[in-house]
C-alpha cells in the first residue's frame, strides 16, 4: 500500500520517464475541436489511450460522436482493430462522456515492472490514434494546421 505522497511521486516519475523515453509533441488537448481530446491514462489496474468527447452541450457531443461512428470501420480496419466504442462512459467524478479507447489490463502505475510495456503500448497506440485523427479531423470538425 502506498501513501498519497508515494503514489503521487510514482505518477510523476512515470510521466517524466515516459516523456524522456518517447519524446513527441502529442496532440492531446490541441485538437482544434471544442470538447474533443486525445488522452493517456495509467492507473492501478490498466492503461488506456482514448479519444474523449466531453462537450458540455449534449447535442454537440452526440454530433461529434456520430461523426466518429461514421469512421468506425476505418479506425478499426486501418489503425486500431481493438478500439472500444462507448457512447456513454461514466468518469470517476460521475461526469458522462463519450469515449473511443484501447486498453491494456494487468498493469499498474504502482508497479515499475509494468512501466516499460505500458510505455510501449501507450506510445504505439497514441501514434496510431493521432494518425487517424489527423487524417480525418476535418470530417470530425477540427481544422488542420
Amino acid at each position: 500500500m502506498f501513501s498519497r505522497e508515494e503514489s503521487k511521486q510514482l505518477r510523476h516519475d512515470f510521466w517524466i520517464a515516459f516523456g524522456k523515453s518517447f519524446p513527441h509533441k502529442w496532440i492531446l488537448y490541441d485538437t482544434k475541436t471544442k470538447g474533443l481530446s486525445l488522452k493517456f491514462h495509467f492507473g492501478l489496474k490498466k492503461a488506456m489511450v482514448s479519444i474523449d468527447i466531453e462537450h458540455s452541450d449534449l447535442a454537440r457531443r452526440m454530433e461529434l460522436w456520430e461523426k466518429l461512428i461514421s469512421l468506425k470501420s476505418i479506425l478499426k480496419e486501418e489503425y486500431l482493430p481493438e478500439a472500444i466504442y462507448k457512447d456513454s462512459f461514466l468518469l470517476e467524478n460521475q461526469k458522462e462522456i463519450s469515449r473511443i479507447y484501447v486498453e491494456k489490463s494487468d498493469v499498474s502505475i504502482h508497479n515499475k515492472d509494468t512501466w516499460q510495456e505500458t510505455m510501449v503500448f501507450m506510445e504505439t497506440r497514441m501514434l496510431l490514434l493521432e494518425a487517424f485523427f489527423v487524417e480525418y479531423r476535418e470530417l470530425v470538425g477540427g481544422k488542420f494546421d
